[in-house]
C-alpha cells in the first residue's frame, strides 16, 4: 500500500517514551533492526531511571533507619535511666550519708580529743604560773635573805678587804690602845678572877658581827693600828656596827663618832694623813673614801677615834675594813 494511505498518528497524543520511540522511527528507516534498536534505548533509559530512583530511596531509607535507631536507643536509655535512677539515687544518698556521718564522727572525736588536750594544757599552764609566782616569791625572799646576810656579813660592799685576819692582817699592839676591862667581863670563883671575857683588838678583823663580839677601849678616845699582809694603795675604809634592834643595851652610844685615818710606812713609823670622817650609827655599814690618796703603798693603817656617841666609860669597834689595790708586779 502506498505510504500516503497510512493513517497518520498525532504525536501530541503519545506519551513521552512513545514519542521518543516515534521520533526514532521517523529518524531511522522502517525496518525491524531499527525498531529493536529503539526499543533497547528505551528500555535502557527506563532501567537507568528505575535504578537511580531505587538507590536514592535506599539512601533515604538508610538515613531514616539510622535516625530512627538513634532515637530508639535514646528513648530506651532514657527509659532505663528513669526506671533505675530513683533506686540509684537512694543508694547514693545512703552512701553519701554514711560517709558524711563517718567523717563527722571522726571530726567530733578529734575535737573532743583536742578539747581534752587544751584543758590539760590550761591546767598545766595554771600550775606553771602558780609555780612561777611561788618561785618569784621565793626568789624575792631569798634575795631579801641574801641581802640581810650580806648586810650582816658586809659582803655587799663588794670590795676586797685587806684587813682580814684570815688573809694575814694583824694588830700592832704597840700602836693600839689598851683593851677596856670591867667587872662584868670577868669571871670569878671565890673572889679569884679566872678569865676575862673582854675581846682582844684583832676581833675587829673578823666578819663575826654578833652582839658583844667587839673590841672596847676606855673612854671615848683611842686608836688601833692594823698591819696588812701586803702593801696596798689605799682608797677606802669601812666601819661596821651592830643595829640598834639587836643591841643588848638598846642604844648605840658606844659606837665611834669622829675619827681620823693615817697611812703608816717606814721605820720609824711615818704617819700620812688620809682623811677625817664621822660615823653615823643608824647606818650600820659605812664606807668612807679617803680624802688624801698619795701615789704610794702603805703596809699599815691607823684609825684614831676622838669621840663616841655618848658613852663616857668605853667605845666599841666591831669591824674595820681597808680597801684599795695591790701594787702592780714588776716586769723584767
Amino acid at each position: 500500500m502506498p505510504r500516503s494511505s497510512r493513517s497518520p498518528v498525532d504525536q501530541c497524543d503519545l506519551p513521552l517514551p512513545l514519542r521518543n520511540l516515534s521520533a526514532a522511527t521517523d529518524r531511522f528507516p522502517a525496518s525491524s533492526a531499527a525498531w529493536i534498536t529503539c526499543l533497547a534505548c528505551f528500555l535502557r533509559t527506563q532501567a537507568h531511571q528505575v535504578l537511580f530512583n531505587t538507590c536514592r530511596c535506599k539512601l533515604l531509607f538508610q538515613k531514616l533507619m539510622e535516625k530512627t535507631g538513634v532515637l530508639v536507643l535514646c528513648a530506651f536509655g532514657f527509659w532505663v535511666f528513669s526506671m533505675h535512677l530513683p533506686s540509684k539515687m537512694e543508694v547514693w544518698q545512703v552512701s553519701i550519708t554514711c560517709v558524711c556521718s563517718f567523717f563527722v564522727r571522726m571530726y567530733q572525736e578529734k575535737v573532743r580529743h583536742h578539747t581534752g588536750e587544751i584543758q590539760d594544757l590550761r591546767g598545766n599552764m595554771t600550775l606553771l604560773i602558780a609555780k612561777l609566782q611561788l618561785m618569784e616569791a621565793m626568789s624575792d625572799e631569798q634575795k631579801m635573805a641574801q641581802k640581810i646576810m650580806k648586810m650582816i656579813q658586809g659582803d655587799y660592799i663588794e670590795k676586797p678587804d685587806f684587813a682580814l685576819k684570815s688573809i694575814g692582817a694583824s694588830i700592832d699592839f704597840e700602836q693600839t690602845s689598851a683593851t677596856y676591862n670591867h667587872d662584868k667581863a670577868r669571871s670569878y670563883w671565890n673572889w679569884i678572877r679566872l678569865w676575862n671575857y673582854a675581846q682582844p683588838p684583832d676581833v675587829i678583823l673578823e666578819p663575826n658581827m654578833t652582839p658583844g663580839n667587839c673590841w672596847a677601849f676606855s673612854g671615848d678616845r683611842g686608836q688601833v693600828t692594823i698591819r696588812m699582809a701586803q702593801k696596798v694603795y689605799l682608797s677606802n675604809l669601812t666601819l661596821q656596827h651592830i643595829p640598834k634592834t639587836i643591841s643588848l643595851s638598846g642604844s648605840l652610844d658606844t659606837a665611834p663618832k669622829d675619827f681620823v685615818v693615817y697611812g703608816m710606812e717606814g721605820s720609824p713609823r711615818e704617819e700620812v694623813f688620809l682623811g677625817a670622817f664621822q660615823f653615823q650609827p643608824e647606818n650600820i655599814i659605812q664606807m668612807f673614801q679617803l680624802q688624801n690618796q698619795p701615789a704610794r703603798a702603805f703596809g699599815a693603817v691607823k684609825v684614831k677615834i676622838s669621840s663616841n656617841w655618848g658613852n663616857p666609860r668605853f667605845t666599841c669597834l666591831y669591824r674595820v675594813r681597808v680597801h684599795g689595790s695591790s701594787p702592780y708586779p714588776k716586769r723584767d
